[in-house]
């Protein structure tokens, strides 16, 4: 339940970008808006759990870079991105995540347990994903709005990877700690403005009104779930949920702005979900397989972050002599 709803908040990303572009706002200021608010759902969420932001300067240090390559990049590329490139592109750039993220988890020794099934399933999902779009049918995927999209991709990979490795485990709470990410994220983005080409015509109420959506469940929600998945799954897991975004925006597509389906797309459509499903099965079983698998999660998160001789004190037995790695790291996407 917890992807379906993440890929269909995230998959609708796309519509409200686009709107918001079309409706006046320039990418820079899409990607201010919508993190400035996904910060303030966040610091509402925060507050009412009675957790407080992070003071450390360390923890800041990371989180400035999660920020940089969690949110402002990515969202400034997906926003420059939709100013050329349709949508149908734009989701097969965006399905290449998981691979990179899958690339860069092996090289930096984050990504484990990563059997047959999944990585079936991770190359099952992307060619569901382009049997959807049909690339070879369009141009334009050397274009810089179709860069711009792929280079969104790798950031966000590359933030899987940082974050796992540098802040999951660590005292913060989640939902503070996501908060001050995209506090970060604000920060750093706002420092752009004056580099930002002026408008000279108002944002109409149509584009004010899809930034405010994608800021407040596009970003601020959806951050919020995916830290959840990733804490519990590891970064590749989540990453698949890439693979239902081009399946909710086709159709979202097909409903409310009454797109053509066709045999092809439907077939792509449940490629991708039977890849999805092989990463998942995957994931349920070396999660089973763990020691710490009858823990709740946040009992988990503490354990793997906490030296052994601590778990051993704590009623948490281990057979390793070393302390385990933390919890993977919480990283947030369009439509990833």
């Amino acid at each position: 339940m917890r992807i379906a709803v993440l890929a269909l908040l995230w998959g609708s990303s796309f519509l409200w970008i686009k709107l918001a572009l079309e409706g006046g706002l320039a990418p820079l200021h899409v990607t201010i808006v919508r993190c400035a608010l996904g910060a303030a759902v966040l610091l509402v969420l925060a507050r009412s759990a009675r957790q407080h932001l992070p003071r450390g300067r360390r923890v800041w240090g990371h989180l400035l870079v999660a920020a940089l390559f969690c949110n402002a990049l990515p969202f400034l590329f997906f926003s420059i991105g939709e100013q050329t490139v349709d949508s149908g592109v734009a989701g097969v750039m965006n399905a290449t995540t998981p691979l990179w993220s899958l690339g860069l988890g092996f090289l930096l020794g984050t990504e484990r347990g990563l059997g047959p099934k999944r990585l079936a399933g991770l190359l099952l999902g992307f060619g569901g994903t382009l049997l959807i779009f049909a690339p070879w049918q369009q141009s334009g995927l050397t274009s810089p709005g179709a860069l711009a999209l792929l280079a969104a991709a790798v950031s966000y990979a590359v933030a899987f990877a940082y974050m796992a490795r540098h802040l999951i485990g660590r005292d913060t709470p989640p939902l503070a700690l996501s908060a001050a990410q995209l506090l970060a994220a604000t920060g750093l983005t706002t420092l752009g403005l004056p580099a930002s080409p002026h408008t000279e015509s108002a944002p109409t109420l149509t584009g004010v009104l899809a930034v405010v959506v994608l800021g407040v469940f596009g970003t601020g929600l959806t951050f919020h779930l995916n830290s959840r998945l990733i804490a519990d799954e590891g970064p590749t897991a989540a990453a698949t949920v890439g693979y239902l975004l081009p399946v909710v925006s086709v159709g979202l597509g097909a409903l409310v702005l009454g797109e053509e389906v066709g045999v092809r797309v439907l077939a792509g459509m449940a490629v991708v979900l039977a890849g999805v499903g092989l990463t998942r099965v995957g994931s349920a079983r070396a999660a089973a397989a763990r020691p710490d698998a009858h823990l709740p999660s946040s009992e988990r998160t503490a354990a793997r972050s906490t030296p052994v001789s601590a778990r051993t004190t704590s009623g948490v037995s281990s057979t390793s002599s070393q302390p385990t790695a933390p919890t993977p790291a919480t990283c947030q996407g369009d439509s990833m």
